[in-house]
């Protein structure tokens, strides 16, 4: 940390194409760095570092305010209509090495859909892709951002009601993480206090696993 009033917390948004990554992103970031529209095909064919502004009042340390910066890795989804598996990985993977390799990585925030039931073979592919990233330890590193929850608040949920009747393979997978999950209203994520009550999930999460990264070298093998 060069600066010490100030902390940048490393995150990495993953996940299938149209979930909103790249719109959670931006949410995250306060910006609108990344591209983020519908498309019968995938946007985001290649990562990119997006990086916030400094975010006072978010923190302390020894009894001093800390800015707070966020930097968000925007990836490609998979599956992907212009690229492999294999390709979405390896690009990826050297993104994460390359931005975050020296300072190392405090969240992947695997993206879902509220408003769409998370079949196994989805979840499956969606871990069995992290875990080549990440490594063993994934589970610790990994939070579920689930995206469109004014969607499911239209249909009548609240979040108790939702996980209530969620999918026993979303439960699992949010198990599997610590129940490390947050659903992001994509209508309010652009209004400040969404994003601040978002950004004090995120530092919760990261100060639970006692402020520790994963550094990633990656390699093609």
């Amino acid at each position: 940390m060069a600066n010490t009033n100030e902390m940048t917390i490393n995150l990495v948004v993953l996940g299938k194409t149209q979930t909103g990554k790249s719109a959670a992103g931006n949410s995250l970031l306060g910006s609108s760095d990344f591209e983020s529209h519908r498309s019968p095909s995938s946007v985001t064919t290649c990562c990119s570092l997006g990086r916030s502004c400094r975010i006072l009042g978010m923190m302390r340390r020894n009894g001093c305010e800390l800015a707070l910066r966020v930097r968000v890795l925007d990836t490609p989804g998979y599956p992907n209509s212009a690229l492999s598996k294999e390709q979405v990985r390896d690009t990826v993977g050297s993104a994460l090495a390359h931005h975050f390799g020296e300072e190392g990585l405090h969240l992947a925030l695997l993206v879902l859909r509220a408003d769409l039931p998370l079949c196994p073979d989805e979840s499956d592919d969606a871990v069995q892709f992290i875990q080549e990233l990440l490594g063993p330890t994934w589970k610790d590193f990994t939070a579920v951002l689930l995206t469109h929850a004014d969607k499911a608040e239209e249909a009548g949920y609240t979040e108790e009601t939702y996980l209530h009747s969620a999918s026993s393979t979303l439960l699992s997978l949010l198990s599997s993480v610590q129940h490390k999950y947050i659903f992001l209203d994509n209508q309010k994520s652009i209004v400040k206090e969404e994003r601040t009550t978002v950004l004090r999930k995120l530092l919760n999460f990261i100060r639970q696993n006692n402020y520790q990264v994963l550094l990633l070298k990656h390699s093609k093998e």
